[in-house]
């Protein structure tokens, strides 16, 4: 790892909230890859917002924009519990990129069905992830803040993946 990307990564700072720092360490990665996956989703469904065109076109403008809404908001939330566990948030689009699981795609010609589709398969591996990540930061790392965090975006993404559902019934 270059100085630069330790720099980065580690705050000169005690962080003495009664987790081991090998441990806040381990929950800041985790938390790094979650706020990677919620932004490639974030900009996946501006990507949506703009492009999707048909007949539903107005309908779904403004859903993909109630969900990058809701997602600006947790995004926010994520970097800020990264922080307050004494580390840098990754904040380039390279770094996202290279942090995140899930992957980019394009404007499908504005079919909002593979639009819908794609949200829904995005929204159910973030849920997967969560919850595995819940479990870990627990049962690893012994901080229940962050998993009582975890649990609350896993709600979000849940209810968000129900509206997709709706959407494709």
């Amino acid at each position: 790892m270059s100085t630069e990307s330790k720099q980065l990564t580690h705050e000169k700072v005690d962080v003495n909230i009664g987790i081991e720092t090998s441990n806040r360490g381990q929950v800041a990665e985790a938390l790094k890859q979650i706020l990677a996956d919620e932004h490639v989703l974030y900009i996946k469904l501006r990507n949506y917002h703009w492009n999707v065109t048909g007949i539903h076109f107005q309908q779904l403008h403004a859903f993909f924009e109630e969900q990058y809404d809701d997602l600006e908001d947790h995004i926010d939330d994520i970097a800020e519990r990264i922080r307050s566990l004494g580390y840098f948030a990754p904040g380039s689009m390279e770094q996202f990129k290279s942090l995140a699981r899930l992957e980019e795609t394009g404007h499908y010609n504005g079919d909002a069905e593979t639009m819908l589709k794609n949200l829904l398969a995005d929204h159910e591996a973030m849920i997967q992830f969560l919850r595995h990540d819940q479990d870990m930061v627990m049962e690893e790392c012994n901080d229940a803040g962050t998993q009582d965090f975890l649990i609350g975006l896993m709600q979000e993404h849940e209810k968000m993946a129900w509206m997709v559902r709706a959407h494709l019934a």
